[in-house]
């Protein structure tokens, strides 16, 4: 009497293994095509910036001053009221560099995101090279909170105010640095910043005045 034949009930065939793969693949190629497009901008940076921050002055300074910020802020405000000329000449001489981290910690104070907004815009005044000018000029003219903020338009006029040229109209009205300002804010987040200002020389958090930034930068 004929045996009836075995069928052998092994794994799955290579050609099923393979196209497990590709599909696998492909789901992570979409799945992250998709948050860099929620991120904004293609992942872009504006000039001399990482993700967490862009420098301003000698990149060999002895110290470095982290400077973290909301423009929506009124105590930031006031920090560059009464700070902000020794920071400029603390960077002039070479003493210092300072690192701007625009968080937009505020956009719940504004119906627009202003926040986001002028941190994206600080971006486009980085590649312009007029970021500490168009700094102090955004507190200038501060929004109050609860307020809509300054519209892109005005934006715009105090970056030519700044010295900005014609790049840099369209670098706001696009929102080129709208996920910057994202990486910005996580990165601050992460860091352990939770109020602004908050500024640290070398890595160590020192008070909101003057003096106590001078005598920071001066102990190295």
């Amino acid at each position: 009497m004929p045996r009836t034949p075995t069928v052998r009930r092994g794994g799955p065939s290579t050609f099923t293994l393979v196209a497990v793969v590709v599909l696998v693949l492909f789901a992570g190629a979409v799945g992250f095509g998709v948050y860099r497009a929620q991120a904004g901008a293609g992942g872009d940076l504006p000039a001399g910036a990482t993700a967490a921050g862009v420098a301003v002055g000698d990149p060999n300074a002895p110290a470095t001053i982290d400077l973290y910020l909301d423009f929506q802020c009124p105590a930031c405000r006031q920090y560059e009221q009464q700070v902000g000329s020794t920071i400029d000449q603390l960077v002039t001489s070479g003493q210092a560099r300072v690192v701007y981290h625009p968080v937009a910690y505020l956009n719940r104070f504004s119906s627009t995101q202003y926040s986001s907004r002028s941190s994206a815009a600080a971006g486009c005044a980085a590649d312009a090279g007029v970021l500490p000018r168009f700094a102090q000029l955004l507190y200038a003219n501060q929004p109050a909170e609860g307020a809509a903020g300054l519209p892109d338009d005005q934006l715009v006029a105090l970056g030519r105010q700044a010295g900005a040229g014609d790049e840099f109209a369209g670098c706001v009205q696009e929102g080129t640095y709208a996920g910057w300002t994202r990486s910005v804010t996580d990165a601050a987040s992460q860091a352990g910043v939770t109020a602004t200002p908050t500024v640290l020389v070398n890595g160590r958090e020192v008070d909101h005045t003057a003096d106590a930034l001078r005598a920071a930068v001066a102990g190295g």
